[in-house]
């Protein structure tokens, strides 16, 4: 889990990244992931998306809560071939610098919670 407090100002190499790769944001707030990195939550074409750069400004990934029926459905049947009776509470589509795009989904199952990743074709990387 990780916490995030908001309201801060990120060095500008942080900054100049961010308005390059994303020009036109809006509704930018940042806060700090880690002790060396940091996250912005913003708006961009009328989604609600978040992305995390390291204090040299170096991208890492961005992050957006998708529906759980637009996962591939490679990923559908990984969850559900080894979680059929967890519902999937959460889902996101990651577009990442170490592994590329993976999704991120969440599931539940009475008091218990599990935080899954897998690749498009349904292999998982994060269990």
């Amino acid at each position: 889990i990780y916490s995030c407090s908001f309201a801060k100002t990120p060095p500008k190499a942080v900054t100049d990244a961010f308005a390059k790769k994303f020009p036109t944001a809006t509704k930018v707030s940042w806060g700090v992931e880690g002790p060396k990195e940091w996250e912005a939550e913003f708006t961009l074409e009328g989604e609600k998306i978040s992305a995390n750069f390291t204090q040299d400004g170096t991208w890492l990934e961005t992050e957006k809560e998708i529906k759980s029926t637009s996962l591939p459905k490679a990923v559908l049947s990984a969850v559900k071939l080894k979680y059929n009776d967890w519902k999937i509470v959460e889902a996101d589509k990651t577009e990442t610098a170490k592994h590329g795009t993976i999704y991120e989904v969440d599931l539940k199952k009475g008091l218990k919670t599990k935080s899954l990743a897998f690749k498009e074709d349904g292999t998982s990387i994060k269990e």
